[in-house]
């Protein structure tokens, strides 16, 4: 076992579910399984799944856990390495040489250099969560970087040498699977795909995360945000909007609107795409009776 794992006091899933469990946070034995065996390990954790199951939150929460800062690395079309890992202060260069005169400036010092957050977790493995979020929005030369960087936890700056970690970060990689990821950067890791909870385990999320809403309320609009998964949305509602709507139509009900009114006016907090309302249009009031049945 990884020092990393024993020094937190986490000797096996069970203990690092009841440690996310006071984050505020809900994993299975699936998910607090692949976790404790990344920590470990020392591997990095894959979680893949629908958008908004909970995959950011869990990377939050381990973060929370472990006492470290969460470093998050945001993915998109075009991403590069050196956005994800440094950049040099150009502007405080070329100030630092008119102030210096006739005299030598070194440019590549430490003040000059913008960590950014590959950098960042390699400065402080031990202080450090690295998020790689939505690692699936990144194109294929993005992903073979990673891969490298993923191998031996180095990053090379022409101007400074390469830099390696003393221990290997923790690090955790989310996917919405928009496009399959290369084998070789699945074989790094540790997964774990992670499905919509079943109404009972989303229903205690909701009570857990939004203190004011009553275990019925959750109940309900558990039951009409899984009818609205089954229907073909472009957007289903994710676990995060579940807990929203809930607490707005909680708020609104607690102001004078009854129910299931409260849940009709607040919609706009659970599906936010313009299809998606125009699609579902008149048939909310047959999914809220029914929610209530």
């Amino acid at each position: 076992m990884s020092v990393r794992a024993s020094i937190q006091g986490i000797d096996g899933p069970a203990p690092l579910a009841d440690a996310l469990g006071q984050a505020q946070y809900i994993a299975d034995d699936g998910l607090a399984t692949a976790a404790y065996l990344a920590l470990a390990l020392g591997k990095p954790l894959l979680l893949e799944g629908a958008p908004g199951v909970g995959k950011t939150e869990a990377a939050k929460a381990l973060a929370s856990v472990l006492g470290r800062e969460l470093v998050r690395l945001q993915c998109f079309e075009g991403i590069d390495a050196a956005t994800a890992m440094y950049e040099w202060n150009f502007p405080a260069q070329m100030l630092a040489i008119r102030q210096a005169g006739d005299e030598y400036v070194n440019l590549y010092e430490d003040k000059f250099l913008i960590s950014r957050p590959i950098l960042q977790a390699l400065e402080a493995p031990q202080d450090r969560v690295l998020l790689i979020d939505e690692i699936d929005r990144a194109d294929h030369e993005f992903e073979a970087f990673l891969l490298e960087f993923l191998s031996d936890f180095t990053v090379s700056i022409p101007e400074r040498g390469t830099m390696r970690a003393g221990t290997p970060p923790v690090v955790v990689l989310t996917s919405n699977r928009t496009r399959e990821l290369h084998e070789a950067l699945r074989r790094r890791c540790i997964y774990h795909w992670i499905g919509y909870p079943d109404p009972a385990l989303e229903a205690q999320i909701v009570t857990m995360r939004a203190s004011t809403v009553m275990a019925d309320t959750a109940r309900r609009v558990v039951a009409a945000v899984n009818a609205l998964r089954a229907e073909p949305l472009a957007k289903p509602p994710g676990v995060a909007e579940t807990v929203e709507w809930a607490e707005a139509a909680t708020l609104l009900n607690s102001q004078g609107t009854p129910w299931p009114a409260a849940f009709a006016r607040a919609i706009g907090v659970v599906l936010k795409d313009q299809d998606d309302l125009d699609y579902i249009g008149g048939r909310m009031d047959a999914i809220l009776s029914e929610s209530a049945a």
